[in-house]
């Protein structure tokens, strides 16, 4: 996991100074910024791996930054924030976060689902084929990890893409929340199963898939071409 880059958007100085030393120390190079808006233009200059970012920052909100780094780029991002409660969890994640932890945390937890979400991209983009997967009106071109309504480009999170060509490749085929969070999230994620529903609706509006995507008696979902 060695030079991989990751992108610290925190403005209390302390907390980001022990973000910034524990990867370091684990081999990352690290960028910090103070302010939603010098991270969103570091992310252009610097071209991260990973993003961690907070919700409170003294400009913009983190929510806000988040919609505009994945408007823009295909990086990762993890929520830092103090607020834990289940609504704020799921704002999160609609706002296309691919992870969420509360302060305070143990730097450890950090730094573990840091190195998932980064072996997981890492895997998807080492194992790309050349050919391209063509579903009723989307296209997937693996090698670019882009997805494509007819010649309409779709602007999904790192996790959603994920999570969409894998039901597009297992069409008809029924999972389980958890099977999907095991699957997508890994087994070691700690968050609430309704992150699946969340990611799936936001898939369903992106994608135009209302009617294929289906829910199986409220217990897992299904891709029906």
């Amino acid at each position: 996991m060695e030079e991989k880059r990751i992108l610290v958007i925190e403005d209390e100085k302390p907390i980001a100074d022990i973000l910034k030393y524990g990867f370091e120390k684990e081999g990352f190079l690290v960028s910090c910024a103070y302010t939603g808006a010098e991270g969103f233009a570091m992310a252009g200059k610097e071209q991260p791996d990973l993003a961690l970012l907070d919700w409170m920052l003294p400009d913009l909100s983190g929510v806000d930054v988040c919609r505009m780094l994945t408007e823009q780029y295909k990086l990762p991002i993890i929520m830092l924030t103090a607020r834990g409660n289940m609504e704020d969890k799921l704002y999160g994640l609609e706002s296309g976060a691919d992870d969420y932890i509360t302060k305070p945390f143990d730097l450890r937890e950090v730094v573990a689902r840091v190195r998932t979400i980064l072996r997981r991209f890492d895997k998807a983009h080492g194992t790309l084929e050349s050919e391209r997967l063509v579903c009723g009106p989307l296209t997937v071109v693996e090698r670019e990890r882009s997805v494509y309504r007819q010649e309409e480009l779709l602007n999904l999170t790192p996790r959603e893409y994920d999570l969409l060509v894998f039901f597009l490749k297992h069409p008809r085929q029924v999972f389980t929340r958890t099977v999907l969070l095991d699957r997508i999230w890994g087994y070691d994620f700690a968050g609430d199963t309704r992150t699946v529903d969340i990611h799936v609706q936001r898939i369903r509006r992106k994608a135009g898939l209302e009617e294929t995507l289906v829910t199986i008696f409220g217990v897992g979902y299904k891709y029906v071409p």
